[in-house]
């Protein structure tokens, strides 16, 4: 079978990111459910319903010999089941002959119980990979959490691994984990994810408003159980392994795993769509939820659509830098692309050759003989459009009388997690009037079955349908739409499908309909009916050609050739190296005199909306002053400030010296007057420049000009990000035109600013000229310049240039950028945030202790 790529294997990935061989796949659940026999102390384990690409995936990886693959995942609710002894009693109605008991017993398992378990996933039919379960429930002869690793203290790695200040793991212990539940009780890890996550992912707001405590709930056991997971990979990680996160259930995994791990490979797979950011923003919980997410290497997602909203929600939401496809956080890079997923073709097949369908469809088409069929499979909730459907086939109905009593529809509809009580009415109702309407007695022209049914029954209904109709108002990837290609191989049955799933991108050929359009939809069930037979075989065509082409072990070893492929592009990146607290110590205890430079916004202080807002804290101010009141120290703020608001907040400072608007003014320690340094230079083209900035800040909402003595600069850090970034794109290419072809002026653009100067006033210029200022024998031996964006980049090349001309000693010099280790920069180092240089400057100044070992950004 022809994949759409080439399989990734481990020996082909550049030898420089040390690959392990070994893939650890993270999903929800493992792919059984469980019930334990409470009188034999003995477990039921059976296949899970649902998540078929996702299972699919996983299984491909474990039965590839290239990779090691190793999964890990929850157990699930664990279910209490009762053997009925013989007695005169009534039986059970059912065929299992097993009782759940009403009063819903709690559930304990032992240690050797979890082994034991463990051992019985392993030996499992068909089963070749490595199953490593999550316990959320804690042994009962040993206490304490649920987690259990490959030794026999299972709890032994609680405590062993390090946690960064300030993770969630220092706010969530595992240690609250009871060893006894009901399977009820145990649904609580799934709360936040289905009662929260779930909706917005679809689009779908809450119906009622809440004071939030239930959700505090549901967010602690959340973060328990991505924690939970972080530590079971913990146990088994290797450097070098590749781990694969899948779905909401696990968002905050990629950051822990990060926390944990720098170094490690991570990606992570969202199976939902992804909404806008407008949706998006209105999660509580949205910034962590995003932070989570970016701890991954790689974010993928079913349709480029989903990646287009998650990047602008990190720019709306986070305020991170971002691009075409990636985002900057935490100091990497992260990937953002769309990988859509497809299923498993071989299997699908393999099981359409079963006996048992076949007899399935003996029976379906003797029952309807006569009659055209169309099928449709979905669970019962809001967003998977049966109520649409069921009014669109009303609708057809309705409009196209000629199909009366020829064509049926069989609509399938799975329970869902949710509850769904007034969906299910709705549903009756429809459905009722439907074949109450246009049914006779013998002719119905809806058959609804509420409940999952058989492998054998689903497959035989897809091959013997006539038209696959999936009518989802939001849907990631629809698994029903790709399986009824392959079980239509035969038959060529048109397929209609939803343009709002994730999947319609990927098939083209398709007939994709509004399914809030009712018209629109009996419309395109009249067109797929009455289709002629060379359109119905070409379309299916191309829909099985793509179909089988992009199965789901292409979309495995794609996902691993994306990852690889981004991680060597990143490896290939500059990496500035993150300041090392203990060498900067040591130099500065060692010398003898020392220059300080330090840009002010994004440096000293973060980037905020309203730059007035961005106002120094008393701990950068202490350190400021404890420094700059040491007779071998020179401080100096180097802003683009204008000098009254330098003046205003650094001005009680007297022995620091200030350079406002990017070195036009200068003012030396142990003064309080200014130095003019452009006074001779020509200043008239600032009102050209104020007439273009105001042309584009009537239309762009949110943006605004700042008119300083010497530089114009026009903000639009308020503004739309996206429309924002656009509008200045264009305003600098009309500046580029007009103002500098006419004046010696140059345009800096800085993060969410344009800004206008005369062309040789820069912060370079000012660090040659205090350099110059000094006697050669009290040149510094010490030399700390710190600063975030293109506008510092003149100060560390400065540096770089005057210690090539001998007046600075290279690794004297420490400069740093302040960002992500990968981001351009003439810089020698790098620190993440403001606060971290902050507390580097604290512990120069002898107001943090000092460490033994490097405290690394």
């Amino acid at each position: 079978m022809e994949l759409v790529s080439k399989p990734c294997r481990p020996q082909d990935a550049p030898s420089k990111l040390g690959l392990s061989g070994r893939v650890i796949n993270a999903a929800v659940a493992i792919p059984y459910e469980v019930d334990l026999d409470l009188n034999k102390r003995k477990f039921d384990i059976r296949p899970r319903k649902g998540a078929r690409a996702m299972y699919g995936s996983i299984k491909h990886l474990q039965s590839d010999s290239v990779w090691e693959t190793i999964m890990v995942g929850w157990t699930g609710e664990i279910g209490a089941v009762k053997r009925c002894e013989p007695t005169n009693s009534p039986k059970p109605n059912n065929d299992s002959g097993r009782e759940h008991n009403v009063t819903l017993p709690k559930i304990s398992i032992s240690q050797s119980e979890m082994r034991t378990f463990e051992d019985e996933l392993q030996s499992m039919p068909g089963q070749k990979g490595r199953i490593l379960p999550v316990w959320m429930l804690a042994p009962t002869d040993e206490g304490g959490n649920g987690y259990t690793p490959d030794t026999i203290d299972l709890n032994s790695s609680m405590t062993s691994t390090p946690q960064p200040p300030g993770s969630m793991m220092d706010k969530i212990r595992l240690s609250e984990l009871s060893s006894a539940e009901t399977a009820d009780r145990q649904s609580r890890w799934r709360k936040y994810a289905d009662e929260q996550l779930w909706p917005i992912l679809h689009y779908k707001l809450w119906h009622e408003v809440t004071d939030g405590r239930q959700e505090k709930v549901w967010w602690r056991d959340y973060v328990a159980f991505n924690n939970a997971y972080a530590e079971r990979i913990a146990s088994i990680y290797r450097p070098g392994d590749i781990i694969i996160v899948h779905d909401f259930h696990l968002m905050l995994l990629p950051e822990l795993l990060r926390q944990r791990f720098s170094g490690a490979f991570v990606t992570f797979f969202l199976h939902s769509p992804f909404p806008s950011s407008e949706i998006f923003r209105c999660l509580p919980k949205r910034k962590e939820v995003l932070n989570g997410l970016l701890g991954a290497n790689l974010v993928g997602f079913q349709s480029p659509a989903y990646v287009n909203h998650f990047i602008s929600s990190c720019t709306r939401v986070l305020g991170y830098d971002t691009s075409t496809g990636s985002v900057e956080a935490f100091g990497v890079h992260v990937a953002v692309e769309a990988v859509p997923i497809g299923i498993d073709v071989m299997q699908v097949q393999q099981h359409l050759r079963r006996p048992g369908v076949q007899t399935s469809m003996k029976i379906i088409r003797d029952n309807l003989r006569g009659k055209l069929i169309i099928v449709g499979r979905d669970r019962l909730d809001e967003v998977r459009g049966v109520v649409q459907k069921l009014q669109a086939f009303l609708r057809f109905l309705e409009e196209y009388p000629d199909w009366r009593e020829q064509v049926v529809l069989i609509q399938i509809t799975n329970p869902s997690v949710h509850d769904t009580t007034q969906l299910e009415r709705d549903v009756s109702e429809i459905v009722n009037t439907i074949n109450g309407t246009y049914g006779t007695f013998d002719y119905a022209p809806v058959h609804h079955y509420h409940k999952h049914i058989e492998e054998d029954e689903y497959y035989a209904l897809l091959t013997v349908a006539d038209v696959g109709l999936i009518t989802s108002v939001r849907d990631g990837m629809n698994v029903t739409s790709l399986e009824y290609v392959v079980a239509q191989e035969e038959n060529q049955g048109p397929v209609l499908i939803s343009e709002f799933t994730g999947t319609a991108g990927s098939l083209e050929q398709a007939i994709q309909v509004n399914p809030w359009d009712a018209s629109g939809v009996a419309a395109a069930l009249n067109h797929a009916l009455s289709m002629t037979r060379q359109e119905r075989v070409e379309r299916h065509k191309q829909l099985f050609a793509h179909t089988v082409s992009h199965n789901v072990q292409a979309w495995s070893h794609k996902l691993l050739s994306r990852l690889l492929a981004n991680l060597d592009m990143h490896e290939q990146a500059q990496q500035t190296p993150a300041l090392s607290r203990s060498l900067i110590l040591q130099r500065y205890k060692q010398a003898r005199q020392r220059l300080m430079l330090f840009d002010y916004d994004g440096t000293l202080t973060p980037i905020v909306r309203e730059p007035s807002a961005a106002i120094p804290t008393d701990r950068m101010l202490r350190s400021l002053k404890k420094l700059a009141a040491d007779p071998v120290n020179q401080v100096w703020i180097i802003s683009g400030r204008d000098k009254g608001f330098l003046e205003e907040w650094l001005g009680g400072i007297e022995e620091l010296g200030l350079s406002a608007e990017h070195g036009s003014f200068i003012r030396f320690p142990g003064t309080q007057d200014w130095v003019n340094l452009t006074s001779e230079l020509d200043m008239s083209w600032q009102k050209d420049v104020i007439r273009i900035f105001q042309f584009f800040t009537e239309r762009t909402q949110g943006s605004f000009i700042e008119t300083k003595a010497v530089a114009i600069t026009w903000h639009y850090r308020k503004a739309d990000p996206d429309y924002g970034a656009f509008q200045a794109k264009e305003c600098q290419a009309h500046l580029e035109s007009t103002i500098v072809t006419q004046y010696p002026v140059e345009i800096l653009s800085g993060k969410a600013n344009l800004e206008v100067r005369p062309r040789n006033i820069n912060k370079g210029e000012i660090v040659r000229s205090l350099l110059e200022r000094l006697a050669p024998h009290a040149r510094p031996d010490f030399v700390l310049c710190a600063g975030d964006d293109k506008t510092d980049e003149d100060m560390f090349a400065m540096l770089r240039k005057c210690a090539t001309q001998g007046d600075i000693q290279l690794d004297a010099c420490f400069s740093v950028t302040i960002g992500a280790a990968s981001k351009p920069t003439k810089a020698l180092w790098h620190l993440l945030e403001p606060k971290d240089l902050i507390s580097a400057l604290e512990l120069l100044a002898g107001l943090a202790k000092d460490e033994s070992t490097d405290r690394r950004a």
